[in-house]
């Protein structure tokens, strides 16, 4: 299985990056976690995306506050899929992030969650690397059931 990279652009958005690693675990995802900045450490995020697929990757999830560059400027360095998270900021409460990530120029595709969705970035890169994993199509299958089941037993035991 190929792995997924996450990339955050500071050490203080560990916080939701967390969210995203921790689902990647869940799912037996082999993963890798860095660091790089799209304006503190351009050279080094570009070397990254330029060797992630013979590096063994399938999949880039970018997580980014404020300026939010980090996705747009792997996606222009790769062709891999890069999936961008936005991530909340005091200022603006995250939309600085959401449209940093989403207006992309036509020609480097990033896809986008909320803003802090890192779980579903990481559902996200799961399902891409399951078109060709039947055993982790069959993890996510699992995974959705279980969702469903919870949602059922809580209507359930509604007693209003």
């Amino acid at each position: 299985m190929r792995k997924v990279a996450v990339i955050m652009g500071s050490d203080s958005d560990l916080p939701v990056v967390r969210k995203a690693v921790d689902t990647l675990k869940t799912l037996e995802i082999p993963y890798e976690v860095h660091i790089y900045s799209a304006h503190r450490t351009p050279a080094e995020a570009r070397d990254f995306a330029l060797t992630a697929r013979e590096n063994g990757f399938g999949v880039i999830i970018a997580a980014a506050g404020m300026a939010a560059h980090l996705a747009g400027a792997l996606a222009a360095n790769t062709t891999l899929p890069v999936i961008g998270i936005p991530l909340k900021s005091a200022a603006l409460d995250g939309m600085d992030a959401l449209l940093a990530t989403v207006q992309m120029p036509r020609g480097i595709p990033v896809a986008a969650v909320a803003i802090d969705g890192a779980v579903n970035a990481a559902l996200l890169a799961a399902q891409i690397l399951a078109v060709e994993d039947k055993a982790l199509a069959e993890k996510l299958d699992a995974r959705r059931a279980e969702e469903s089941e919870a949602v059922r037993k809580k209507d359930k035991a509604l007693d209003l």
